[in-house]
């Protein structure tokens, strides 16, 4: 069965309630039409308290935190690695990296964990090292591994028992000259002649390796037997058999262990660039989250990864949206603000309708697609155009949005006045909240031409005393944020949704003049107040963005 692919649904940042219900509402409209594809709702930032409560109150979980739909090691394609032990030869190491055409072979515990690495130039490395004849017993060869490494078989003795002291020899002289360069415990490659081999014997070697397939006598087997002497016989001759047996060694002996440069998974791949033009390793080892060793990347996997693919909701300018937006390949946006600043490679669905909610237009999909609305979907949906109309009393409130919430309320079987009140009341209880969190409840970012930038925050409350309370408290924390994320204004609006008016809150240089020329009213008490202003994106943001574009202007 072919794997679906996953498409990420996601709203902008400071997600209000009508960003995660579309969200939300989309991949179930997705998902019921489509087969080839998983679509995910996931949230940019930390849920409100208003958002909470409608989840909550309908019993559906909130989406996932996504931070960065840039690309990670996980959207590489990433080369599995075959299963390598350290008590493999060198042998099976080269024939296991032949066969799968790699250059560098992790090598793993049982439970998965990257213990080691060895690579063809360490292995290379090792064949060229052909004065050392103590290697074998230095790495504590297995007899078993030496009889595979060249062919044979092990005829006599413990196969399983390793050759830890001595050299390795070519007997090529008579029995007399043995005896003055073979030692006790070394390990012999000889001919067929027998009384070459009971010379080793009675020399006490470790082992006897006999090539061309040749058997030993049952005297020789004997006297081997009682003195625990190993014999090897192999089909090769003596020159293969020496060129072969330095591969017989285990994998641990030459595999690096020590400051390996691995990569997570879930690192970004912007992160590791740097730390592969340090390290000019032709492979790097990929650990996932379980703490497993998965395989390999290289420099080459850059050429060829995997974008995330993502829909965006409610927003389409790129300061709103998740991080490293430029890195992911946007499917589609469906929205009800302005033209924003988002560009994509090619051209994708873009819908964009003026309405005073992006929950109204997934109201009128699920009537495109025939689709039945969920209760609970209907209940968010209905939530997110009360939210974002404010109870229809603001002025980017159309017909369609009113006709949209009280279908969806009759689906989800609520009463449209009493539910808002319960809504707003969770939203605006911020008791408990610091300054930080109110501000950044519901805030965005703004670039002017001109390269004014500029960041607004909203409050929306029905208690006006509440809203005074807020006021005193976030006053002083605007003035340290002023500066911060680039941003040289900013901006708070105290929305009174009964009132249906808006006490603007600035600070920073040029902030009071730009809205004096937006609104064409002057400051009392340092705040400037807006009857029957309650509406952010239609209200608030085109006579800012105008202002702050006026050619000549002091502030800008």
């Amino acid at each position: 069965m072919k794997k679906q692919e996953k498409i990420f649904v996601i709203g902008h940042k400071n997600p209000d309630t009508d960003s995660i219900c579309s969200a939300i509402a989309y991949c179930d409209i997705k998902n019921r039409t489509t087969q080839d594809s998983k679509y995910i709702a996931k949230r940019a930032g930390q849920i409100n308290e208003e958002t909470e409560y409608v989840l909550n109150r309908f019993g559906v979980q909130p989406p996932g935190y996504l931070s960065n739909i840039g690309t990670q090691v996980k959207d590489m394609d990433i080369r599995l690695s075959p299963e390598a032990n350290k008590s493999m030869s060198l042998k099976n190491a080269w024939d296991l990296m032949q066969e799968n055409s790699i250059v560098s072979l992790p090598i793993r515990e049982k439970d998965g964990t990257l213990e080691g690495l060895i690579t063809i130039g360490d292995i290379a490395k090792t064949y060229m090292d052909t004065t050392d004849s103590y290697l074998l017993s230095r790495a504590r060869t297995q007899y078993q591994r030496i009889a595979e490494t060249i062919g044979g078989k092990v005829v006599e003795g413990n196969g399983h028992g390793y050759f830890v002291q001595g050299k390795i020899m070519v007997a090529t002289a008579n029995p007399d000259k043995m005896k003055e360069y073979v030692e006790e415990n070394d390990m012999i490659i000889m001919g067929n002649r027998e009384e070459d081999h009971l010379q080793a014997i009675e020399q006490n070697v470790s082992c006897i390796i006999v090539g061309l397939g040749i058997e030993v006598t049952e005297k020789v087997l004997k006297l081997a037997h009682e003195k625990d002497i190993i014999i090897i016989s192999s089909p090769y001759d003596t020159f293969t058999i020496s060129r072969l047996i330095n591969q017989s060694i285990p994998v641990k002996y030459i595999m690096k262990t020590e400051n390996l440069v691995t990569f997570n998974t879930e690192d970004f791949t912007d992160d590791i660039q740097d730390v592969m033009i340090k390290h000019r390793h032709r492979a790097f080892p990929v650990i996932d989250k379980k703490g497993k060793c998965i395989g390999t990347i290289s420099r080459r996997n850059f050429l060829d990864m995997h974008r995330k693919k993502v829909v965006l909701v409610d927003h389409n300018e790129k300061n709103q949206a998740v991080d490293n937006i430029d890195k992911a390949e946007i499917m589609e946006i469906i929205d009800h603000h302005k033209l924003g600043t988002l560009q994509t490679m090619q051209p994708i669905s873009f819908r964009n309708q003026p309405v005073g909610c992006t929950g109204t237009i997934m109201y009128q999909m699920y009537g495109e697609q025939k689709l039945e609305i969920p209760p609970k979907i209907a209940g968010l949906l209905c939530a997110a155009i009360i939210s974002d109309t404010l109870m229809f009393r603001s002025p980017t409130c159309t017909l369609q949005d009113k006709m949209a919430a009280g279908a969806l309320a009759l689906i989800a079987d609520i009463s449209i006045e009493e539910f808002a009140r319960e809504m707003f009341k969770a939203g605006s209880n911020l008791k408990d909240k610091s300054p930080e969190e109110i501000f950044y409840q519901d805030y965005k970012k703004f670039i002017a031409e001109g390269d004014v930038c500029f960041g607004v925050g909203q409050i929306s409350s029905m208690d006006a005393d509440e809203l005074k309370e807020i006021k005193e408290r976030l006053l002083p924390f605007m003035v340290s944020e002023c500066g911060r994320h680039g941003v040289s204004r900013v901006y708070f609006m105290l929305t009174n949704i009964m009132e249906q008016s808006t006490e603007l809150l600035f600070y920073g240089e040029g902030s009071e003049e730009m809205a004096v020329n937006a609104f064409k009213m002057q400051p009392e008490n340092g705040t400037i107040y807006l009857k029957g202003v309650v509406s952010r994106k239609k209200q608030l943001i085109p006579p800012l963005m105008e202002a702050a574009q006026m050619s000549g202007s002091d502030y800008v």
